[in-house]
């Protein structure tokens, strides 16, 4: 694993995820594995539990954390090669990455799609220019189409909380006031694909993920009709993708309620975070014993320890 990009760069989903667990129960036991280790978090957007959760990871391994926001703290970086820098951008990813590479042994990035222009989001030009220029190894702590982070600590929640060998789950789009990215959805589908599951995905017509994402998993424009018998649900937000960045509905009766949770088979409630209470999902599902959020968010630092550990392991 040169990278970790999207969950395709993992080569065992299954190991990483048993090996999450044992850190989970003995979180300093490679303590001293980072020993004078540095790992750099460069910023793009805000973070809450990505960012604490991934020093907290380093920490645990015993390596050291260098932070930068680049919303306030850095020159803005060009990415394109062969452009005139006469703008507002005064240094070239070219020069940056490899200047990190030299202060850092591992980096870890969180760039947001801009919802603006597909193509471009979708060559992930921030993450891949790093990974371009940088002699050091790149980690996704969310881009424009991927939160490969986020799944990894979703497939540890599933693990431990399933109570038969193939159990049904659901991603089921919900209500939101604005445009959200699709790095979510695509990251949580593309760990289901790899794990033994009944795996449906719900959304109204038109708010479809990518087909060569979601492939042939089994599509429902009925939230009802999918949530019926699942054992996990998760809701999430995201932008219509054959209509790029745009809201096409806010359909507020796609919110998931106590009601629509009482079709399931006393399913498990998960959500990424941050949520809007009440438009995303009712305080009474997301307040109910059955809620995992906290637990996720908790999972999150030993997704990204095991990553870290990965790579310490190779070198």
């Amino acid at each position: 694993m040169n990278h970790f990009i999207t969950l395709n760069d993992l080569p065992q989903l299954d190991t990483a995820v048993a090996a999450a667990i044992a850190m989970k129960k003995n979180p300093y036991g490679a303590e001293d594995l980072g020993r004078r280790k540095t790992l750099g978090m460069l910023f793009f957007n805000p973070s809450l539990r990505t960012r604490l959760s991934t020093q907290k990871a380093a920490q645990q391994l015993g390596i050291k954390t260098m932070v930068m926001n680049f919303s306030n703290e850095a020159w803005a970086l060009e990415f394109e090669d062969g452009t005139q820098m006469s703008g507002l951008r005064s240094e070239h990813v070219k020069e940056a990455a490899q200047v990190v590479s030299q202060y850092c042994d591992m980096v870890a990035i969180r760039a947001f799609a801009s919802l603006s222009d597909k193509k471009n989001d979708e060559a992930e030009i921030v993450l891949n220019s790093f990974a371009k220029y940088a002699s050091i190894p790149v980690i996704n702590m969310e881009s424009a189409t991927a939160h490969p982070l986020q799944a990894l600590a979703d497939a540890i929640t599933i693990t431990v909380h399933q109570k038969k060998k193939r159990p049904k789950v659901v991603l089921t789009w919900a209500p939101h006031p604005k445009a959200l990215p699709h790095a979510v959805g695509n990251s949580f589908t593309r760990m289901m694909h790899r794990m033994d599951a009944d795996f449906v995905i719900a959304q109204p017509k038109g708010q479809e993920l990518n087909p060569e994402i979601t492939k042939d998993t089994p599509l429902f424009y009925n939230q009802e009709e999918a949530l019926e018998g699942a054992d996990f649900v998760y809701t999430k937000n995201w932008c219509s993708y054959s209509d790029y960045g745009k809201i096409l509905t806010t359909a507020s009766d796609w919110m998931l309620t106590p009601e629509k949770m009482k079709l399931t088979n006393d399913a498990k409630f998960m959500h990424c975070l941050p949520i809007r209470r009440n438009i995303v999902v009712a305080d009474g599902v997301l307040d109910h014993p059955n809620s995992l959020v906290i637990e996720q968010a908790n999972n999150r630092t030993f997704a990204a320890q095991v990553v870290l550990h990965n790579f310490l392991n190779n070198g």
